[in-house]
């Protein structure tokens, strides 16, 4: 009886820990692909990206009716792209 219970106890623990890390993987940074909101975002470099990464950002800022300004582009691995999403051409919000 004693080892059922500490082995229900241990399997409840792993559980939440488990179900905890997959609710925090959101605030864990940011991960492959574009990451952003209706403001703008990032794209993380790699020559693969160089020539459409002005097409991703626009798709990405379409989604909310906004056009897309890339504002850096640092060519080395781990470094992003980075671009903002404005209404108007040259209004940023």
């Amino acid at each position: 009886m004693r080892q059922t219970c500490l082995f229900s106890i241990a399997l409840g623990a792993v559980l939440s820990i488990g179900c905890a890390g997959g609710a925090l993987a959101g605030f864990a940074g940011p991960g492959p692909g574009i990451t952003g909101n209706v403001t703008g975002g990032i794209i993380p470099y790699s020559p693969a990206v160089e020539p459409f990464y002005r097409q991703l950002a626009a798709e990405h800022c379409a989604r909310w009716g906004r056009l897309s300004h890339i504002t850096s582009v640092n060519r080395r691995y781990g470094d992003y792209i980075g671009f903002v999403c404005m209404d108007k051409p040259w209004i940023l919000h």
